[in-house]
């Protein structure tokens, strides 16, 4: 019998080790898997690669693994945004390493990971520094490069409704780069606001199959 369910975050985070990369979704504050991100703080690993759309802010989730030094590498679109002070002072203390893509790119990325595909070019980017070390070509006459998939150990993410073979559905803006991340990491771990019984999600609205989810733990109410 398939049962993806496990009943404590530190089940579910159980195995991740220093030195993995970890995506985390969320946009802004907009599903971001707070508690697994917690529960991996508490794990004590670090040394860790952190792929995500922000570099955090506050004293929470990602800006708590910076505050901790957790994180070696930062592998996003916007590392700075409102409250985002963790960020600066591993920024300033040298101690971080950063990548910055582009929004679209990420997500791009991501997915091409997810659907096996070698790379892609794109326009974006390919005139300025973020271009740097990489391969161009021009098409259709514009300068595009060739950006590699994107891929990870860990995906942690944040989904409304599960089943116990892991099918997914989402919250509004809470989805975001959820999907990509899921079919994009070797190991998907996802908190949910609840389990439903198999057979009460409707097909046409399950947007993660379970296939691309691993573990799956309840979180009712979240920070």
């Amino acid at each position: 019998m398939i049962d993806k369910r496990v009943g404590t975050l530190a089940e579910a985070v159980s195995g991740i080790t220093d030195g993995m990369s970890i995506m985390i979704g969320g946009f802004g504050d907009a599903g971001v898997p707070v508690e697994l991100t917690h529960a991996v703080l508490e794990l004590g690993v670090s040394d860790l690669t952190i792929i995500t759309n922000n570099g955090g802010s506050g004293e929470h989730d990602i800006a708590a693994l910076l505050r901790e030094r957790r994180v070696s590498r930062l592998i996003c679109s916007y590392p700075r945004s409102s409250g985002s002070h963790w960020f600066k002072r591993r920024w300033d203390d040298g101690s971080l390493e950063l990548e910055l893509v582009p929004q679209g790119t990420l997500s791009e990325r991501m997915r091409a990971a997810g659907a096996g595909i070698g790379g892609f070019f794109t326009p974006t980017g390919a005139e300025s520094e973020l271009a740097k070390g990489k391969e161009t070509r021009m098409i259709d006459g514009r300068l595009h490069v060739l950006e590699d998939p994107l891929r990870a150990d860990i995906a942690l993410i944040h989904a409304h409704q599960a089943d116990r073979w892991g099918n997914l559905t989402y919250h509004l803006a809470a989805r975001n780069f959820a999907p990509t991340m899921a079919s994009a990491a070797t190991t998907t771990i996802v908190q949910v606001r609840e389990f439903v019984e198999l057979g009460a999600l409707n097909p046409e609205h399950i947007v993660t199959p379970g296939i691309f989810v691993d573990r799956v733990v309840e979180v009712g109410y979240p920070r």
